[in-house]
């Protein structure tokens, strides 16, 4: 019998996180088959797992330091710091509507599990608060609640947690179970469920993340619930054919629903989030808006995204804005069937830094993940754009060094679904801009990855960038303000002025030789910076052509590639 925590401790919150997570990568296509509310387009499966590995990655972050001397107790960091970072790395990663709401039953745990009695709140009667809390604060932050959906499984399995003895296993356990009877009632209490022939998708990954949770208490892995109902219907698959009901529960069912989905996070007081969550609730449905201590996580389904967006920042300062268009003949349209369109041969996916890259990609035929300042895409969402790219054959260029490890275990999860893929190790926007540059679909697969590698490998990149503090570089000590010239990711030159700087780094690497410039420009840079560097290209190096594009808000202020 493998041994477990007798109290829910760091190393059971781990634990937990990683065994969740892999569950939900599991179940997730059967999570999103199911999906039919509030709006059935089939991706709470997906938008769980992406909102959990957030969390997961925030935890293994914690320990990591720790183990490095970050932490008082190396290796060990306490209960408080293991949950605070599984509910932020859930709220800033938390995805659709599902997503949301887990992030803030995360958060409503880690608020009791966190606070002042938190060494008194790790056995199982503490458990059992938390998941009080979680419920009761989930259900607080969407604007209508429903019955029938995850607030009515969280709420079962708080109340079966709180009548519960014993250990945290013993809660967990109760937990679990009291989530599975209500997920087994949700199409008895929302008629669109009934209609499908499916329980809830979100209350059905919610009772995933609780078997994940009972494991990583007793080591025993509970049978796992079914994902049809009691209703007519014997295909989950009608759940993509079922017209969408409104958020709201006293409201009539109308045909249409909103056609865009508005995400953001949110920096704003207490104060001015309660009159957004008003402004917004007139505009929309499904609205969720979850978090506190100055960090939300916004989530609504409106027609006018903008001023969706306009509302958020009014009340403060929104970023990681996503919006995503239902599309025409969607979910919202009822009786509307799905054919699943024919994959296409062959596609490149593409990791770029700024909106300019992701347009130039998206002309060129590729599919861009955009990864914004600090803000690098995790394996999931690469995923998602694979299979969005809906092809027999993919190219995967993570465009960063540091995602090469992101991208590897991406690659693989889609070689498990039958999809081939090849990864090319590029290190910069400008190595993938240069592979893109001799992608030909018709050719073999593999001439042609090995044509874009040849391209890529023979592009040296650099950067120019602001120093944001003091610290020590290959070229030197570099002060907060300086800007800083690196090439090939090591800091070759380190001066005031940003237009000098790139300068002297585009003399560094011609001297080497080469045939084409690439400089990508992005919103912070001089208006002048392109125009000093193409005319030092044609006055001093022969035969040597450039090209300019705008990246727009990129991490860098100027990218730029050598062939």
């Amino acid at each position: 019998m493998p041994q477990v925590p007798q109290t829910f401790d760091a190393l059971a919150v781990r634990a937990w996180c990683g065994l969740a997570l892999d569950a939900l990568g599991r179940a997730r296509e059967e999570i999103d088959a199911i999906n039919v509310y509030p709006v059935a387009d089939g991706d709470t499966g997906t938008n769980l797992y992406l909102t959990l590995e957030s969390a997961a990655t925030a935890v293994e972050a914690v320990f990591a330091g720790h183990e490095a001397g970050g932490g008082g107790d190396p290796g060990r960091p306490t209960l408080a710091d293991a949950v605070r970072a599984m509910a932020h790395g859930a709220l800033i990663g938390a995805r659709g509507n599902s997503g949301t709401i887990l992030a803030q039953l995360l958060r409503g745990m880690a608020q009791v599990l966190a606070g002042d009695d938190a060494p008194a709140h790790s056995d199982g009667t503490g458990l059992g608060l938390a998941l009080r809390h979680a419920a009761d604060s989930a259900r607080q932050a969407v604007a209508h609640p429903v019955e029938g959906t995850v607030l009515t499984v969280a709420s079962a399995a708080a109340d079966a947690a709180g009548a519960a003895d014993g250990d945290c296993g013993a809660v967990a356990r109760a937990a679990y179970e009291g989530a599975c009877t209500a997920l087994a009632e949700t199409p008895d209490r929302l008629d669109v469920l009934r209609q499908a022939g499916v329980v809830d998708a979100g209350g059905r990954g919610l009772v995933t993340v609780l078997a994940a949770l009972v494991e990583s208490l007793t080591g025993e892995t509970p049978r796992g619930p079914a994902a049809r109902g009691p209703g007519p219907h014997p295909r989950a698959e009608a759940a993509h054919t079922v017209a969408a009901p409104c958020a709201d529960d006293d409201a009539p069912s109308r045909p249409g629903g909103p056609a865009f989905e508005v995400i953001y996070l949110l920096e704003a007081e207490d104060a001015a989030v309660a009159r957004l969550r008003e402004r917004l609730d007139a505009l929309g449905d499904s609205l969720v808006v979850v978090g506190g201590d100055g960090l939300w996580n916004v989530h609504v389904h409106v027609d006018d995204a903008g001023a969706a967006v306009e509302a958020g920042v009014e009340a403060g300062r929104p970023y990681r804005i996503r919006i995503t268009h239902f599309g025409a003949g969607d979910a919202h349209a009822p009786g509307a069937e799905r054919t699943p369109a024919e994959r296409v041969q062959r596609a490149v996916v593409a990791v770029v830094p700024g909106e300019g890259l992701a347009g130039l990609c998206t002309e060129a035929g590729a599919t861009a993940v955009l990864a914004r300042p600090g803000e690098p895409p995790a394996s999931g969402e690469l995923v998602q754009a694979v299979r969005r790219a809906h092809a027999r054959e993919v190219v995967l260029l993570p465009n960063d060094a540091e995602l090469r490890h992101t991208a590897a275990a991406a690659a693989e999860q889609v070689r498990a679904e039958g999809v081939r893929v090849a990864l090319i190790p590029t290190r910069s926007a400008v190595q993938g801009i240069a592979a893109l540059a001799v992608h030909e679909p018709e050719r073999r697969f593999d001439e042609d990855v090995v044509a874009m590698t040849s391209a890529a490998g023979a592009t040296r990149y650099a950067e120019v960038t602001v120093a944001e503090r003091q610290s020590w570089t290959m070229a030197g000590i570099c002060q907060a303000g300086d800007v800083l010239g690196l090439v090939d990711g090591d800091v070759a030159v380190i001066g005031q002025d940003l237009t000098e700087t790139a300068l002297a780094v585009l003399d560094r690497m011609l001297a080497a030789g080469g045939e084409l410039v690439t400089l990508v420009v992005g919103d912070g840079a001089p208006e002048s910076v392109a125009e000093r560097l193409q005319t030092r290209v044609r006055e001093a190096y022969l035969a040597v052509d450039t090209v300019v594009h705008h990246g727009g808000r990129q991490g860098s202020v100027l990218l730029i590639g050598v062939e």
